[in-house]
Parts: C-alpha cells; sequence; structure tokens
C-alpha cells in the first residue's frame, strides 16, 4: 500500500474520531502514531491537517454536536429540555450568552467571549461566571 494512502488514512480516521483521538485539534497526535509506524509527516498528512484545522476552525452548533458524537436527545437530557428545544437553538442566529454557554458547556466545552479588534484580541470577562 502506498504509504501516502496509509497516512492520509489514518488521518482520516483519528479525526472522525474527534476529541477523543486529538483533543486538541493538533496533528501532535498523528505525527506520534505516524513515528511509531516509522512514517513522518508527508505533504498528504501535513495537507490534511491543514484542512481539517480549516474546518474545526468554524462551525455551527449542530455540526458541532454532531462532531462531538452527541444526538440531539443526549443533549436535552444533559440541559434537562426536550428535544425539539435542542433543534430550535441550534436554528437560531441570536441567542442570549447563558444559552449559548450552557449548551456549549453540555457538550463538555468552555465558552469564551472574544472581541478582536484592529489593535489586538481581548477576552471579555464580563461573561465568566454566570451561574
Amino acid at each position: 500500500m502506498n504509504k501516502s494512502v496509509l497516512l492520509f488514512g489514518l488521518f482520516a480516521t483519528c479525526i472522525k474520531l474527534g476529541a477523543q483521538v486529538l483533543p486538541d485539534n493538533s496533528a501532535a497526535a498523528v505525527w506520534r502514531a505516524t513515528s511509531r509506524l516509522g512514517y513522518g509527516p508527508t505533504p498528504v498528512v501535513v495537507q490534511a491537517e491543514q484542512q481539517t484545522q480549516s474546518m474545526l476552525a468554524e462551525m455551527p452548533l449542530h455540526e458541532l454536536r454532531r462532531a462531538r458524537g452527541l444526538s440531539q436527545k443526549v443533549l436535552a437530557e444533559t440541559l434537562h429540555v426536550q428535544q425539539p428545544s435542542v433543534a430550535k437553538m441550534e436554528r437560531r442566529t441570536d441567542m442570549y450568552i447563558s444559552t449559548l454557554r450552557s449548551h456549549i458547556e453540555a457538550m463538555g466545552g468552555e465558552l469564551e467571549v472574544i472581541a478582536k479588534l484592529p489593535d489586538g484580541v481581548v477576552k471579555i470577562n464580563n461573561f465568566a461566571e454566570l451561574a
């Protein structure tokens, strides 16, 4: 089997498994796995990592939920709401920060509000502890 095909398959499998394999969304786990097999990073693996990083940098809530391997029903149970409420929230384009925070935390994440200004990036901390 072609080395590039083998490595691309390994990388695709790691990405398919999601955060359990690549918790920091980096190629470090893939590099370690490929080096154990005696292979170094190939252009195919590097390109796959770059494409994956760009896809993971932005995604709608429903795609994030799916990427985390969660169904709307499971997320609804965690949030103590009905499944249609989760579906409705995932379609919203505007919501309270507390609602978004609950949704992200139910998926095992943490919400940060970041302002990107012409002269730099600032983390807004007004919303740090709303509970």
